[in-house]
Parts: structure tokens; C-alpha cells; sequence
């Protein structure tokens, strides 16, 4: 026999059970009528009728006038209530920071994108993105406490033991223990998530780029860095210790000189310094960056499309073992030289697979995203996770009727 209290404590889990449900459902369908709800979720009418009650009393949703139908009433229709909840995505780039506002369903309420200007400390860069984080949110017209999650997307690899971040050169002195608790500092002791960049960047991939509806896909993130983020089941792969991805370190070539030993080997012949320094060795003038090559490249300088030809080289070695161990369906090219070279790599890296790999030569094209897939990255992470949050907040704080 069930004592009262049990059955009173069972109905209220299902009654959670199914606001969750309706609130999941007009995410997806947006603005909604309770007979498409109960169409789509298999619960009773009274049922939605009850729940878009609590979830409208929780502030989560909000009725947005009628759809008239063919024939009988018109049907009141509801959808999510965009200020329930906010998602501060900021990427922390070696050049840049990126910060966007973004409200629960998604539309991004301001935007800043400044230089960075180098060898700042943890404690300079944190009150800097402070700084930014509240005129954001001004511009929005909310507060910093209204903001449910951020989502950091840094270079490195968050080690959540000693809370620090590794391989991570360009933002010196954030190895140390505990540093990566001063970006609680950044929006009022929010809760906060740290993720690679190039992982970030693979998630903006499958929400709003290539990789939408791939289930298993690879990112290569080639530019100042090297990196990898890696989609299996159509979810992020971090590896035990996050460190999913480093191709950086994987050994290319046959006696090239590193340009710095300080970093792996395919980062450092393969990436923008690399470049540069192998068509500054083979005589090429005047070269400041790996877009002056790629140019020359374009414009038929011999030396220039060596250069491109080695490249290709590099990209299609490392790519090869990606390949054999992943089986990926797709692999994209992000990055400065992944994107703005897209086009003079991936015939040549293609072609240089079909003599490497037995399996077949998975597709291979430049992202569309460019240097906005970090951030929507962050943006899909921070929203799926705000909205469970919200939504385990708001009915908390809301007693039945």
C-alpha cells in the first residue's frame, strides 16, 4: 500500500515530468497552441492546460495571441519567455576577445569584439572582460546577476584538478592553480563553464554550420594554432583529460626545422609561423604573414605555391591518422588558414589522402563560419545548459496552486 506522502510525492514528480515536456516542446516548435503541445507530446489537454499554467506562473512562458484556425475557435498560442534567462558567451582568443548577450531563446541582445593587447595577467584580462560583460548587459537592458551561465572558450586545456589551463601560452600566468576561479569575477559569480576554443568551435560546427545533421566529424583548427575538435554520436569527444584533439603534437615530415621547439611539431611547421618562416627560408620577400603567401599563391608565384604544396603535405599527414583512427564523414577546416585557404588546400589535401589512407577520403571543406564559430559554439553550449537551469529554478520557486 502507498502511503499518501508517496503518491503526493509522485504526482509532483510527474507534474515536474510534464512541465518539462511542454517547455522542451515549445523550444522546438516556438509559437504554439495547446493542441499542437498535446499533438507533440502525447499528454492529455487538462494536462498542458495545467502545465503551461505553472510555466507561465514561473515567468518561462508567456501567451502571444491567437492563430485562427479553418473552422472553430482561434487557439491562443504561447512560446518561451526570451528574458527568463541569459548566456554570456565570450572567446578568448590570442588576438581577441568576442563576448555576445544572448537571451534564452537564442537572439543575441549586444555584441563586443575588441583587440587584445597582450601579456595581460588573470587578474587584468578578468576585470577587462568585467568590464565588457557589464556593458553588455546595460546595452540589454538586464543586470549582471540576470545572467545564468557563461561560457568561456580559451585556448589550453582546463585542468579541473588543480583548476588551471594548460598549453595554453598565450595567455600567460593562467597555469597556475586556481586561476581559472577568477572568471567567476566576470558576471557576478554566475556559474561559469571553460571549454577549448577549437572543442567550442567544433559544437558551432554541428549547431550552425557543416556539421548540422553529421553525426561523426572532425574540426582542424589551423592558424596561430593547431587543434582539433572531434563529434561522435553527434556529441563533443573531449578524451579523458580533455585533451581530445591535440594534433599539434603529432609528428609530420621528415627533418623539418621546428620554429619553436616549444610547441608540437605540426603546430609549428604547420601553422601561420610556420608558414611564414618556410617561404621566408625559400626565398620569398617581404612575407609578414601566411596571407601574403597564400596570395602570392593565387597569383601564380612559384615559390608561394611550393609553400602551399608542402602545406597540403603537413595537413594531409596529420589528417591521415585522424582518419584512420575517427573514420570521420566530414572533415572542416577552421581557422585563419583553414578558412582563407580553404580554397588552394583541399584539392591538394585531398589528393594527397587517396595515396595515404585504404578507408575512403572523407569530405573535406573550409568552414563558412570563420572566426564566429568559437562563439557559437559557446552560445549552444550556454543555452542548452541555461535552459535546464532555468527551468530547475524557476518550478523550485513556484509552489502548485
Amino acid at each position: 500500500m502507498v502511503s499518501s506522502g508517496g503518491t503526493a510525492s509522485t504526482t509532483a514528480v510527474l507534474r515536474v515530468m510534464n512541465e518539462r515536456a511542454v517547455f522542451a516542446e515549445i523550444f522546438k516548435l516556438g509559437k504554439v497552441s495547446r493542441p499542437e503541445l498535446a499533438q507533440a507530446t502525447g499528454l492529455s489537454k487538462p494536462t498542458i492546460s495545467m502545465a503551461l499554467t505553472d510555466l507561465e506562473r514561473a515567468g518561462l512562458v508567456r501567451p502571444v495571441g491567437l492563430r485562427a484556425g479553418n473552422t472553430g475557435r482561434a487557439a491562443l498560442l504561447y512560446e518561451i519567455r526570451p528574458q527568463a534567462g541569459w548566456v554570456l558567451a565570450v572567446d578568448v582568443g590570442r588576438e581577441f576577445v568576442r563576448l555576445a548577450l544572448a537571451d534564452l531563446v537564442g537572439d543575441i541582445a549586444a555584441r563586443r569584439d575588441e583587440h587584445r593587447r597582450g601579456g595581460e595577467t588573470p587578474d587584468e584580462l578578468v576585470a577587462w572582460l568585467g568590464g565588457l560583460a557589464r556593458e553588455l548587459v546595460d546595452e540589454a537592458g538586464a543586470a549582471l546577476a540576470d545572467i545564468t551561465l557563461t561560457v568561456f572558450g580559451t585556448p589550453g586545456i582546463h585542468d579541473k584538478e588543480t583548476g588551471s589551463l594548460q598549453l595554453a601560452p598565450n595567455l600567460p600566468g593562467w597555469d597556475r592553480p586556481g586561476a581559472i576561479e577568477l572568471l567567476a569575477g566576470v558576471a557576478a559569480d554566475a556559474p561559469y563553464v571553460v571549454e577549448n576554443d577549437v572543442d567550442l568551435a567544433a559544437v558551432g560546427e554541428g549547431a550552425y554550420g557543416l556539421g548540422q545533421g553529421v553525426d561523426h566529424f572532425a574540426l582542424v583548427w589551423i592558424g596561430t594554432g593547431i587543434g582539433m575538435g572531434v563529434v561522435i554520436d553527434g556529441k563533443l569527444y573531449r578524451g579523458a583529460q580533455g585533451a581530445a584533439g591535440e594534433i599539434s603534437y603529432m609528428p609530420v615530415g621528415e627533418g623539418d626545422p621546428l620554429v619553436n621547439r616549444g610547441r608540437g611539431m605540426l603546430e609549428s611547421v604547420a601553422s601561420a609561423d610556420g608558414v611564414v618562416a618556410l617561404a621566408t627560408r625559400l626565398g620569398m620577400e617581404g612575407v609578414t604573414s601566411a596571407k601574403d603567401v597564400f596570395d602570392a599563391a593565387r597569383a601564380a608565384d612559384p615559390v608561394a605555391r611550393r609553400v602551399v604544396a608542402i602545406e597540403a603535405d603537413h595537413i594531409a599527414h596529420a589528417l591521415a591518422g585522424v582518419i584512420a583512427v575517427l573514420d570521420p564523414q566530414l572533415v572542416v577546416l577552421g581557422g585563419g588558414i583553414g578558412v582563407q585557404a580553404g580554397d588552394l588546400l583541399i584539392g591538394p589535401v585531398t589528393d594527397c589522402l587517396r595515396d595515404l589512407v585504404a578507408l575512403r577520403v572523407p569530405m573535406i571543406e573550409a568552414s563558412d563560419l570563420g572566426t564566429e564559430a568559437v562563439l557559437l559554439g559557446a552560445m549552444a553550449v550556454g543555452l542548452t545548459a541555461a535552459r535546464d537551469l532555468v527551468f530547475e529554478r524557476a518550478i523550485a520557486q513556484v509552489p502548485p496552486l
